[in-house]
């Protein structure tokens, strides 16, 4: 596989709904410059950003298309038959992808989460992980499992650490209807099944509440997952993009989350795992396991993000809820044939990274109960499909 010649299902359209390329060319940010020392060892150290928090995780982005139609992420008004994709020339080979990572590595990253869109559709995507698993790094992924049942022992035999699974309704109807191509619950559960009899776990569980949808699954996802040795984790429905149709009211919150199933299933809270998680976790008194609540919206956790997130042509982005990226397939791809070394890559990189001030979630709660959708610069904000959740 050639390096700019990565493996892609689908085929190109003439015509976009969200303007990419545009984002890239006007959007853009200019790359910090490096600073002057030079680096030892091939590594710029491990930077801190402009609130002092470390780099510690990296989102690879895989794919941009997804066979899902989720109403909270790729609505069809959006993401309809003649939207159009990325074209393959303009994806990270897995080369390039590899390369990223191991300067990354150098940086102080210790976790990569392989993202899409849905991340099994891209081909040979077996491959990219046994690249990655020599890193030694926590190697992770997320899908909507839809094709888990058939790449579980696949992907455990090439490396990858862990697994999260999307599945946001227990109820066949109520999950159809959220995917909107009407695939089967069985069939995630399956694929759940599947990674568990591969080796994968506990498999963590991602649920995306919102109210009037399907907040009536929350107690039977619980009940459900229960006891099961999986980790079942409740996310507030967020404001990311602005195709979704984003409203307030939606949400679901996480302590409302947590007031349901401990009316029935005793909780009591948990200490998190390390610095930066997300999930405020719980475990149930009884001994059946944990649940995990995000609540991006309404108990922000800005001050702790370790993560940078890289798109599946090369834009770095610093906030999942940012505007503009940085342009590292410039720096893989150079013009004129001015090949960058690892070294002075991971300078720049290491500089994006201690520029970094952003903190959307903090500033926007206490604005958040009067917010009614996306409005002005909101509008810009990039796509979850596209940049990865």
């Amino acid at each position: 596989m050639k390096p700019g010649q990565p493996e892609a299902s689908g085929q190109t359209m003439t015509s976009r709904i969200i303007p990419l390329v545009e984002r890239r060319t006007r959007r853009t940010k200019s790359l910090p410059v490096a600073a002057e020392r030079p680096l030892v060892g091939g590594t710029a150290g491990a930077p801190a950003d402009a609130l002092g928090r470390p780099l510690r995780d990296l989102r690879i982005s895989v794919t941009d298309r997804c066979n899902f139609r989720c109403t909270y992420c790729m609505p069809k008004e959006a993401f309809g038959p003649d939207h159009a994709f990325l074209p393959r020339g303009e994806l990270l080979s897995f080369e390039e992808i590899l390369r990223v990572a191991r300067i990354f590595r150098g940086l102080g990253v210790e976790k990569i989460r392989l993202t899409g869109g849905e991340p099994l559709l891209r081909k040979n995507i077996e491959q990219l992980v046994q690249m990655l698993a020599r890193l030694d790094v926590d190697l992770t992924l997320t899908t909507n499992g839809s094709l888990l049942a058939k790449k579980a022992r696949a992907l455990r035999d090439a490396g990858l650490s862990r697994l999260t699974v999307s599945l946001d309704a227990l109820d066949d109807a109520t999950f159809r209807a959220m995917n909107d191509v009407d695939f089967p619950v069985a069939d995630v559960l399956a694929g759940i099944d599947a990674a568990a009899a591969a080796g994968f776990g506990p498999v963590k569980v991602n649920m995306v509440v919102k109210r009037g949808l399907n907040d009536a699954d929350i107690l039977p996802m619980a009940r459900h997952f229960h006891g099961s040795g999986h980790i079942l984790r409740f996310i507030e429905y967020m404001d990311v993009g602005a195709t979704n149709g984003w409203r307030m009211d939606d949400v679901v919150p996480a302590a409302e989350i947590v007031r349901r199933i401990h009316a029935e299933l005793p909780l009591e809270a948990a200490d998190a795992a390390y610095r930066g998680e997300v999930a405020q976790r719980w475990r149930y008194r009884d001994g059946g396991g944990e649940v995990g609540v995000i609540a991006s919206v309404t108990q922000a956790f800005c001050r702790d993000c370790t993560r940078l997130r890289l798109s599946t042509e090369g834009m770095l982005y610093t906030c999942l809820f940012a505007t503009q990226g940085h342009d590292l397939r410039g720096l893989l791809r150079p013009e004129r044939g001015l090949a960058l070394s690892d070294d002075a890559i991971a300078g720049v990189l290491a500089a994006v990274w201690r520029e970094r001030g952003d903190r959307y979630s903090e500033l926007r709660s206490a604005q958040t109960p009067d917010v009614r959708g996306a409005t002005g610069a909101d509008k810009q904000r990039i796509e979850m499909s596209y940049i990865g959740g």
